[in-house]
């Protein structure tokens, strides 16, 4: 449920009153703001995380000939970009809890590759909010000469080992969909604490483009990747209170983990891992493999509550068929198969809570009658 609320749609219209739609005078100050909220030294914002993600890449000289270390749990836009630059996507499993790669997973795939292209990047996505160990993936980055560009579309707010996740790689990228606690409709943010190098994402974000006061240059072949300051003055009017819904998003986790304990125990169904700097974007559990999720959501549908999959696992997309790892992806395709999304939002409260746990258990048991 998104904050749409009446003071971003009075600065939406202020905005559109003034004539100056394009990233302006809003774009330049809202990235000014989240660069002292997320504690780097430079944000540039963009047409959708997507965008902040291929751009990276782009920004990074990433493209054919080399690979990408990418989780195969995940929202196919990860892998997508890397496919777009013409460069490799190696996929790998994913933890069974935290629904992140591992430190382990990272270094075992290093050791095994094999292929023609050089092991350029690590894509590590924080998913749903969880952070991933950054401390360990920077060590291993270092130690290979890897770059790492961190997907946290989903974990605006998190934070690992005292810092904001996004900002502890080459660049971190984050996305202003409506499913996110911060919003823009669409949108998406870089941070990096690099002064070149966002200096070129700002460039390629607009036609590869710098304007001086003798007029504009082009430097390079670029994209129109803008975002529109409608959607900086929508933001704004969010970000203060962002930090309060992620405390809020914390104590709603913290109420299904409990009203959810007992099916947990049963071996119904597993809880997410948790973390301190968890932000929740999304609260997944995943369901025994007696059950059938789409029945499940079929029958909380039929109770007025919407459920759905959490995330995919790209290797069994269509799109994806060439980079299949070695082993498989077990967990990756459990949790794929397995995953159930619940209702969440910062909106919600104690009785959301318990109709919402009270119907999953309703339903599953009697699934399990049957």
């Amino acid at each position: 449920m998104s904050h749409v609320d009446e003071a971003a749609i009075a600065a939406v219209v202020d905005v559109l009153r003034s004539g100056q739609l394009v990233h302006g005078k809003h774009g330049v100050a809202f990235e000014a703001e989240l660069q002292r909220w997320l504690g780097c030294k430079h944000t540039v914002l963009v047409s959708s995380g997507t965008a902040a993600l291929h751009l990276a890449l782009v920004a990074l000289n990433i493209g054919p000939g080399d690979a990408v270390l990418v989780p195969d749990f995940t929202f196919p836009a990860t892998a997508n970009v890397v496919l777009l630059t013409g460069a490799t996507p190696v996929l790998l499993d994913v933890d069974a809890q935290s629904y992140c790669l591992t430190p382990l997973a990272l270094e075992a795939a290093i050791a095994a590759w094999r292929g023609p292209e050089q092991l350029r990047a690590i894509m590590p996505v924080h998913e749903f909010g969880h952070p991933v160990d950054m401390t360990a993936v920077r060590a291993i980055a270092q130690r290979h000469r890897l770059k790492i560009i961190e997907d946290a579309a989903c974990a605006i707010g998190a934070s690992e080992s005292g810092a904001m996740v996004g900002t502890q790689g080459d660049v971190g990228c984050f996305s202003l969909h409506p499913r996110k606690t911060l919003t823009t409709g669409e949108g998406g943010i870089l941070a990096t604490n690099d002064s070149a190098l966002a200096q070129r994402l700002r460039r390629l974000r607009s036609h590869g483009m710098e304007r001086s006061p003798a007029g504009s240059t082009f430097y390079e072949a670029g994209f129109n990747y803008r975002l529109t300051d409608m959607q900086s003055a929508m933001g704004r009017t969010q970000l203060p209170q962002l930090a309060a819904w992620i405390t809020s998003r914390r104590a709603l986790a913290e109420a299904y983990r409990e009203a959810l304990g007992p099916l947990a125990h049963s071996g119904r169904l597993t809880l997410p891992a948790d973390h301190a700097g968890h932000s929740w974007q999304t609260f997944m559990v995943v369901l025994a493999d007696d059950f059938d999720r789409t029945a499940v959501i079929g029958a909380l549908a039929d109770q007025g509550i919407e459920a759905n999959l959490g995330a995919q696992c790209v290797s069994s997309e269509p799109a994806f068929a060439a980079f299949v790892p070695a082993g498989g992806s077990p967990v990756a395709q459990r949790l794929c198969r397995q995953g159930l999304a619940l209702p969440f939002c910062e909106q919600y409260g104690a009785a959301d809570v318990a109709r919402v746990a009270g119907a999953l258990a309703s339903v599953l048991q009697a699934s399990h009658d049957r």
